[in-house]
């Protein structure tokens, strides 16, 4: 068995051509994902331009373990560590946006404030209530608007609130019955 060995090595550094095609099929594929891994990268640097800034997280739980028992304190306490003004968070699979000083929370609720505006997509919300047609879950926009001008035109005015007050005392009356008297289901 020594002797196959030796005499392939032997072939091998007689051959140098033969030890090329041997490792061409090794090389051409290293090579490819070598670019691949480049190529994604670079297309990574660029959407990151857009991400805001992030301290280094775990895997799978994300930043869950900064947050501790007091989160405001816990995030009070990463921003100053990390110096961030607004910084991204992941909770787990949930990316949070944590704005920490007045004038980023100006500009992200005074500026940018349409971006935010639109509720994220429920499956739950699609199912339980038919669709995401109600002004509670639709997304922000032309449908939205139109919504909101009519309930505030028509179920929010100031008579139709005091029309329906005494509905309002004996709802409130009855759910203040079925907690005193630990009847929820």
């Amino acid at each position: 068995m020594a002797n196959m060995a030796q005499l392939f090595l032997l072939e091998l550094a007689a051959a140098p051509r033969a030890w090329m095609l041997l490792l061409l099929p090794l090389l051409l594929p290293l090579v490819r994902c070598w670019f691949r891994a480049k190529r994604a990268s670079d297309i990574r640097q660029k959407q990151d331009d857009h991400i805001p800034p992030s301290p280094p997280a775990l895997p799978v739980l994300g930043h869950l373990h900064l947050v501790g028992s007091l989160p405001h304190v816990s995030l009070r306490s990463l921003a100053r560590k990390h110096g961030y003004d607004l910084m991204l968070l992941r909770l787990g699979a949930m990316p949070v946006v944590v704005v920490s000083s007045p004038s980023a929370a100006e500009a992200v609720l005074r500026t940018h404030d349409h971006v935010l505006a639109s509720r994220p997509y429920s499956l739950v919300a699609d199912v339980v209530m038919y669709g995401i047609s109600d002004i509670g879950s639709a997304p922000y926009g032309d449908y939205w608007r139109r919504a909101r001008k009519l309930v505030t035109t028509h179920l929010l005015t100031v008579k139709r609130v005091q029309s329906l007050r005494h509905a309002r005392e004996e709802e409130v009356r009855l759910l203040d019955y079925c907690g005193s008297t630990h009847l929820l289901f």
